[in-house]
């Protein structure tokens, strides 16, 4: 894909963060439930920028991206590129691209975000989202009878423990919520809403000091 065709979607795979290796490969924290399909994948894009769901509310990838150390060297983006080699290793995922030969072409490629079309994305069991449709969407608390805005879901931490925590956005700060199927009540993408019954008092015991 052209870097001047916008209007392509991506879903974000994973995300580099520092060179691995001398030639050219880099390591990257895995973003998708997926990690297997990249054995299925030659072709991938590098993505760069702030989420789409800042920009625009419809839709969004799931992390905050920074410029690596050598952005005059960047590629344009979105760029496609070539996966000639992969291999998982501690907790992330090892990714040498086709033309990336060294330390200094794979340090140009930090903080870049490895994406596929949206419409190449792996299908969903019932019940299950992709982290990019999460973000944006308004989180609301069905266990009080009436309706309770709890905020904005802002990200997605995997890393904190065996159930993925949503990173919310209310009105006091920053609230974590475990995304746990039998707290989850219903998905509304094209409303924007996820629908939770929350247990008492979590919402305030994760809220900030």
């Amino acid at each position: 894909m052209a870097a001047d065709e916008p209007a392509q979607e991506f879903v974000w795979l994973a995300r580099i963060r520092r060179p691995q290796g001398r030639k050219g490969e880099v390591f990257a924290e895995i973003l998708t439930d997926f990690p297997e399909k990249f054995a299925e994948r030659d072709r991938l894009w590098l993505v760069e920028g702030e989420p789409a769901a800042k920009a625009r509310p419809a839709q969004g990838p799931p992390v905050h991206i920074r410029p690596g150390k050598n952005t005059a060297a960047r590629p344009a983006s979105p760029r496609e590129v070539e996966l000639r080699a992969h291999w998982l290793h501690k907790g992330g995922i090892v990714l040498h691209f086709a033309g990336v030969d060294s330390i200094s072409a794979a340090e140009a490629l930090t903080g870049l975000a490895v994406a596929v079309p949206r419409a190449e994305r792996a299908d969903l069991k019932d019940g299950d989202a992709y982290i990019s449709d999460l973000i944006g969407c308004r989180l609301v608390n069905m266990a009080r009878g009436e309706p309770y805005p709890v905020g904005e879901i802002e990200d997605v931490d995997r890393t904190a423990g065996p159930v993925p925590l949503l990173i919310v956005r209310g009105a006091q700060g920053e609230i974590l919520i475990p995304w746990a199927k039998d707290y989850l009540r219903r998905i509304d993408l094209d409303g924007r809403r996820v629908e939770m019954a929350l247990p008492e008092g979590l919402v305030e015991l994760n809220q900030p000091g």
